[in-house]
């Protein structure tokens, strides 16, 4: 659900529930449900972990919260099995206890094939070799201003009065607005485009930003950091959407042949619409039909949709419909490595454990995966460039 923001091609959210990169502002498909999604992996990797044990730790006992939470008479399947709460909460607390002794990578591998079933997820539909798109989404820090003065023009909205969200009779959630004349029958909300260019939400105004990119780019991330004028930093977090689904402007300006898929990064878009004149620019964002509406937040991580909080490096999205969100898991990818002046030196092998901790309305089906960078010149560089294929497994304690 935390831009460049992503990727653009395609995420939002809680980074929000639905909705942490710009994760493809180009969405792709996915695959079924839980049985043909993962299977017991026939060619488990070498289980060595490349990131900073201390926040794995971190991230671990935010998973073991999230257990305790869970109904405990309703069974999370993982592959062809079903397991309970407190099984996959001791599958937890084995693998932390793991972590926490002092092994050599070779031992930690060892005891880890002892110990757990290796599920892998099925990737991509038509991948033999079960990838995944591996895209990144972090935390930007924005400037803004609480007062419309120019260059500060461009507004991000707290909920509005009239937005209304409630259960539907499946048992799902329905968004909408109420028109007298209707009745009591749910009306879809305001669009992107009716709302921007109107005063429909005149007076819920939380901020203003100076970059009408970036406010759209925030919308994707769905989750942020402010600088004010007088130097004051403030979290601002997701709170509700209008209900409309979430297009990618990446995805279309692939398909118009503007950008290649390579290409479709969120500087390559954003110099692209810099180009061009506002009514074009319009068009282009008006294509996200979405809108995302703020509140302000703790200075604290971002949290994902489970309600945890995010670890930088640690956290990924997925899809919660096919795969299970209250395990541990381990990507296998490659991150960037950039030289002074922004541009990519090479790449270099990500070899990570990670918590599945967030969604997203781009994140769908089993080859899909949204790594957590946290925030900072690096993660906002590395959450830009990051459309790779991976590989992702998830650990269950045996018997």
């Amino acid at each position: 659900m935390a831009s460049k923001f992503k990727n653009l091609l395609g995420k939002s959210q809680y980074l929000a529930p639905v909705l942490s990169g710009l994760l493809l502002l180009i969405t792709l498909n996915g695959c079924g449900p839980h049985s043909s999604a993962l299977a017991v992996a026939e060619s488990p990797p070498f289980f060595h972990d490349d990131g900073n044990s201390k926040d794995l730790l971190t991230a671990s006992q935010h998973q073991l919260s999230y257990l305790d939470r869970l109904d405990k008479g309703k069974d999370i399947v993982v592959g062809n099995r079903s397991y309970s709460p407190e099984e996959l909460k001791n599958s937890l607390a084995a693998f932390i206890e793991i972590i926490t002794l002092n092994l050599t990578p070779a031992e930690q591998d060892q005891l880890i094939r002892e110990k757990f079933t290796v599920y892998q997820a099925a990737g991509r539909h038509g991948s033999a070799a079960k990838q995944l798109l591996v895209t990144g989404y972090y935390e930007p820090l924005l400037q803004g201003s609480l007062n419309k003065d120019p260059p500060f023009i461009y507004p991000l909205y707290a909920p509005p009065n009239d937005l209304i969200i409630q259960s539907s009779a499946s048992g799902g959630m329905e968004i909408g607005r109420l028109e007298p004349a209707q009745g009591s029958t749910l009306q879809p909300y305001w669009t992107r485009e009716e709302i921007d260019s109107s005063s429909l939400l005149h007076g819920h105004e939380l901020v203003y930003l100076k970059d009408r990119f970036d406010a759209f780019l925030l919308h994707v991330q769905g989750s942020g950091r402010i600088q004010l004028p007088n130097g004051e930093i403030r979290a601002i977090r997701y709170r509700a959407n209008n209900g409309h689904p979430y297009s990618s402007i990446g995805k279309l300006l692939v398909d118009k042949k503007v950008l290649t898929l390579a290409e479709a990064d969120v500087q390559a878009i954003r110099d692209y619409l810099g180009k061009l004149p506002d009514g074009e620019v319009s068009k282009i964002l008006y294509h996200n039909r979405r809108y995302i509406f703020f509140g302000w937040g703790s200075g604290k991580n971002p949290r994902g949709s489970t309600g945890l909080p995010l670890t930088p490096e640690r956290s990924v999205a997925i899809d919660g419909a096919v795969l299970p969100m209250p395990t541990i898991a381990y990507l296998v990818t490659r991150r960037p490595v950039f030289n002074n002046d922004g541009s990519i030196s090479h790449w270099v092998p990500l070899r990570r454990f990670v918590l599945p901790q967030d969604t997203g309305s781009a994140i769908k089906g089993a080859g899909r995966v949204d790594f957590f960078w946290g925030s900072g010149s690096y993660a906002e560089k590395a959450a830009g460039k990051m459309k790779e294929p991976g590989k992702l497994y998830f650990l269950i304690k045996k018997d």
